[in-house]
């Protein structure tokens, strides 16, 4: 990882750290946030899942007059940092701990791969 790509990845961290702080003081199962991006093509490559704890939690979230809220506030702290993803509803995917317990004996890294 070049030192560039390296102040850009702290830089996305730090965004999406303030994301999941909103995220789990107003959004009942959230859990955590993740990110993978490819550095020679940020705006395009940089993908977000957003996890919550249980399939019923997300499935509440995403039938809310809310859904909207990550999609919005993700695509916000990147901007505040000169990020403009190019498919915010793409680039963002909702997940749970349940699904990944399911189909990966709870393997996130081979989840997100």
């Amino acid at each position: 990882m070049r030192k560039s790509d390296k102040k850009l990845d702290n830089q996305i961290i730090k965004a999406l750290t303030e994301v999941c702080h909103h995220a789990l003081e107003d959004i009942d199962g959230f859990q955590w946030l993740t990110h993978t991006v490819n550095f020679d093509n940020v705006e395009q490559s940089l993908k977000v899942t957003c996890v919550f704890d249980n399939n019923s939690q997300l499935a509440d979230y995403a039938k809310s007059h809310n859904k909207n809220y990550l999609l919005q506030l993700i695509a916000s702290k990147l901007a505040n940092i000169g990020l403009k993803l190019s498919n915010v509803n793409n680039q963002v995917e909702l997940d749970s701990e349940e699904s990944c317990w399911l189909y990966h004996a709870g393997n996130w890294q081979k989840r997100l791969s």
